[in-house]
């Protein structure tokens, strides 16, 4: 078996020119961010398009260019910030980690480690900082890396559900042992999968690894795991119901919204209530007599 560790990784060198050539200019990118900028980036990133995310970031990283900066913002003013970017659990976490930077470290943490330690920071995101902000070598597995993997590796349509520890080996194989290598090949891995190789609808033709692609190879089988997929539909959900009471939360700038109001305007009132409960224990949300407002 043909020797895939580090730059023996076949696939590296055709991804890398293919990125050099064609990486979306995305802000967070750009020599001028910081870590900071890294960092928010991979949080509002989370299951968000990086479109939706551009004029966001900019303006979080206006009003909050410092962890310092946002450590001092209240709760309601981030929630407010963070608009429709979707769980907005994310924005509290995202201050409360700003905090611990503060307090704790006085910059954003350089390795693996140390970023674990923070706040809603997770294996992935830890990983991505130590990679993006700091030119570390790192096992960057988000959902565009482990579906290319998968493809060109397994000849799988899409990976397990779950990480399983066979795939993070697999993974930690492909990477280059030299630093800069490792983030280009975190980098340009991750772009492929967002751009060329999406789960749905897949533009082989314009793969630049296309002739090395064992799903390709393969006849493009279908999905082997789909049964093990929980799916659900976002209609009618909980979730979409609180989405909607944080819309009018968002839309009073700051005000108190009357709760009869929240109620006239949504067609569950069990589910609006349980809803605002379960806001209310989040800290998204807090009660103001018989209204509520931001927190």
């Amino acid at each position: 078996m043909r020797n895939r560790m580090g730059r023996m990784n076949p696939l590296y060198e055709p991804l890398a020119r293919w990125y050099d050539q064609h990486a979306r200019d995305l802000p967070w990118r750009r020599r001028t961010a910081t870590p900071w900028g890294v960092l928010v980036s991979e949080i509002m990133l989370q299951q968000t398009p990086a479109n939706r995310v551009i004029p966001y970031w900019e303006k979080w990283m206006s009003a909050w260019p410092t962890p310092g900066d946002l450590a001092q913002a209240t709760p309601g003013e981030v929630i407010q910030a963070w608009g429709s970017l979707g769980y907005p659990r994310r924005a509290l976490r995202l201050r409360e980690c700003a905090i611990a930077i503060e307090e704790e470290y006085g910059e954003v943490p350089r390795t693996e480690e140390s970023l674990r330690t923070l706040p809603g920071i997770g294996e992935y995101t830890a990983a991505a900082v130590e990679a993006f902000a700091y030119g570390g070598r790192t096992v960057v597995l988000d959902t565009n890396i482990r579906r290319v993997i998968s493809r060109a590796y397994a000849g799988e349509a899409l990976p397990m559900p779950h990480l399983t520890s066979a795939e993070r080996g697999m993974a930690a194989s492909l990477v280059p042992q030299d630093p800069a290598d490792s983030v280009k090949w975190n980098q340009a891995t991750m772009e492929l999968g967002a751009v060329i190789c999406r789960a749905r609808d897949a533009d082989c033709d314009s793969c630049p690894v296309k002739d090395l692609c064992a799903w390709r190879e393969a006849d493009y089988p279908g999905d082997l795991h789909a049964g093990r997929r929980r799916t659900q539909s976002w209609e009618g959900t909980d979730r979409q119901a609180r989405g909607r009471i944080m819309a009018y939360l968002r839309e009073a700038d700051g005000e108190s919204v009357p709760i009869a109001a929240i109620l006239a305007g949504t067609p569950r009132e069990e589910q609006t209530l349980r809803s605002i409960d379960a806001l209310i224990a989040d800290g998204l949300a807090r009660r103001d007599g018989e209204a509520l407002r931001l927190p």
